[in-house]
């Protein structure tokens, strides 16, 4: 079987340069919705990892009536297998909140009453996750 000049088997540049423009296009559609689905994910690890340790830290007073006075004695006393690590600085880093007082005298034992996180992002929300 013998080829003649004309019949090459191949794509010319120009199929080349259409299919890798193609594929740039569909990238460049891609990306931005890969990324913000996975602040997303985030975003939603985050809200659950705050609401755990703060239902822990309810019934942590509810037990002992007093609030713990780090997460680490939440770990301690069994109320959370581990600190989880924050979704977005990637350590267990954690910011404490101590409780106010509802009146003036009222003393309230313990310094950890509300977990919030230590990064300086800003959630898509556009609320600081700091104040989540």
């Amino acid at each position: 079987m013998k080829l003649s000049a004309n019949n090459h088997r191949g794509f010319t540049l120009i199929e080349l340069l259409i299919v890798m423009t193609i594929i740039g296009i569909l990238a460049s559609i891609a990306v931005p919705s890969y990324k913000r689905s996975t602040i997303k994910a985030r975003e939603s690890v985050l809200m659950e990892d705050l609401y755990l340790m703060r239902r822990a830290i309810d019934a942590y007073f509810a037990d002992r009536a007093k609030y713990p006075e780090s997460l680490e004695e939440l770990v301690e006393a069994k109320y959370l297998r581990g600190i989880p690590n924050d979704p977005f600085t990637g350590n267990p880093d954690w910011e404490c909140l101590p409780p106010e007082a509802a009146g003036e005298g009222d003393v309230v034992a313990g310094g950890c009453f509300d977990p919030r996180s230590v990064s300086d992002l800003v959630g898509m929300n556009d609320i600081p996750y700091r104040e989540w």
